[in-house]
């Protein structure tokens, strides 16, 4: 679904650099490490929302920098950037519907299965989006990025901002869309709640793959081994 070849990227003295990454289809692909290790800028690339210095990302076979293709393929949420503020959600999710040509009865089965998620807090409050909380922000875009259901999901940090209860439930609404052979990628900080989401986790560090794991029982204590690793190197 995702292929990276040769990819590079230079920021003054930071350089991400990725040789050689393969996700295939329905695959859900986590992505973890310190702030500055590159994820995000990892993620921009893949979206093609900035350009590399070097080497090509593909998306279903085409090669992002060079078509529009992909996008057919392909919905995000990396951050509030993506949403609308001077909407309310309602309109947003309305937006996004017309927007990839996803009748009205579909997106609305797609909010049900988000209603428990929202807890209320979301749809039928006449609220702006920019006058919601960061949280129910958050709930707004990422509930957005599955409107159309598009094969390859791009999820950055969605833990983030939610209280402990919508963790939760937001774990069990991706394990449950993992069903549907939705292919994720996913960043996070929290090493538990990535683990319990994901098939295949890639430790990112200084712009380089530093470890490319398959998620077992082993992989919690794997990753924080070694970040309990960096910590004793740092003393």
């Amino acid at each position: 679904m995702v292929q990276i070849k040769d990819l590079q990227k230079t920021y003054g003295d930071f350089t991400l650099y990725i040789n050689d990454l393969h996700i295939p289809k329905g695959e859900s692909f986590g992505l973890v490490g310190n702030n500055g290790a590159g994820k995000t800028t990892l993620f921009n690339l893949i979206l093609d929302l900035i350009r590399p210095d070097k080497g090509k990302v593909y998306i279903n076979g085409i090669p992002v920098n060079e078509s529009e293709e992909w996008k057919k393929y392909t919905s995000a949420f990396l951050d509030e950037s993506f949403l609308i503020p001077y909407l309310t959600p309602e309109e947003y999710f309305e937006f996004l519907a017309k927007l990839r040509h996803v009748p009205k009865e579909d997106m609305e089965k797609i909010l049900e299965r988000f209603k428990n998620f929202f807890g209320g807090e979301i749809l039928g409050k006449k609220k702006l989006i920019r006058d919601l909380s960061k949280g129910n922000q958050k709930k707004t875009g990422i509930a957005g990025a599955f409107i159309g259901m598009a094969p390859l999901i791009v999820l950055d940090e969605p833990f983030a901002n939610l209280d402990p209860s919508s963790q939760i439930k937001l774990k069990r609404l991706l394990n449950d869309f993992r069903k549907d052979d939705i292919t994720f990628l996913i960043s996070s900080h929290n090493l538990e709640h990535i683990t319990d989401v994901t098939d295949r986790i890639v430790i990112l560090d200084e712009g380089k793959v530093k470890k490319d794991l398959q998620v077992n029982r082993d992989t919690l204590q794997e990753l924080i081994q070694f970040f309990e690793e960096q910590i004793t190197n740092e003393i």
